[in-house]
């Protein structure tokens, strides 16, 4: 599994999530947790930061293409390392909170093998005119797991209704649930983040 963090935090942010999961013991599951670069991030007044692109503003014009496909690059080459290590495509989940869902999103839907899954927590689909022409007929239903919190203050609650639907007039299956909560993870989200991995993964026989 292949996890992705938000802006400004870093790949260890979800590393404790993982023991929450109740994934059955000796699961065999790896965790991914890669770091975003650090780079200078426009609508913080150019802070430098840990940020997978650049975000000019918060209506979501005027998007930083070459640095989101920047780090779906980085994020194909990730797979390949798993896949080079002998790790079927198709057991690999992307998954991302934030601006690293955006990204998990992102790379997920073009990438050109099928994988087991993607999950897209707190986010939004970015830059759908680009990836709309480049969609990948391997992974046109793979399962989707999306989560939102209705009080969201930083990606509002209506672009993860606008992807649910995107993502479903084309065909996905989502698994989608909103929880009474701010730009964060719930328990019960835990919970549910869990019981979905043993079913895409077969974790449970």
């Amino acid at each position: 599994m292949i996890w992705l963090h938000g802006l400004g935090a870093d790949g260890h942010d979800f590393a404790p999530i993982v023991p929450e999961l109740g994934l059955p013991e000796n699961h065999g599951v790896r965790f991914v947790f890669p770091h975003a670069p650090r780079i200078p991030v426009t609508l913080n007044g150019g802070l430098v930061m840990p940020a997978w692109y650049d975000i000019t503003s918060l209506d979501l014009r005027g998007q930083d293409e070459a640095g989101i496909r920047k780090s779906g690059g980085e994020v194909e080459r990730l797979l390949r390392r798993e896949i080079e290590r002998g790790l079927p495509a198709e057991k690999i989940v992307l998954a991302g909170f934030s601006q690293g869902g955006a990204i998990a999103l992102f790379s997920g839907l073009r990438y050109p093998q099928r994988l087991a899954g993607i999950m897209a927590l707190s986010t939004y689909l970015v830059a759908p005119e680009a990836v709309e022409p480049e969609l990948s007929p391997a992974n046109r239903d793979i399962p989707i797991f999306q989560a939102h919190g209705t009080h969201d203050p930083m990606v509002p609650h209506r672009l993860s209704t606008i992807t649910r639907d995107w993502l479903e007039e084309r065909g996905w299956r989502v698994e989608s649930h909103d929880y009474p909560m701010a730009h964060q993870v719930c328990l019960e989200e835990i919970q549910a983040i869990g019981a979905w991995l043993r079913r895409v993964l077969a974790l449970d026989g």
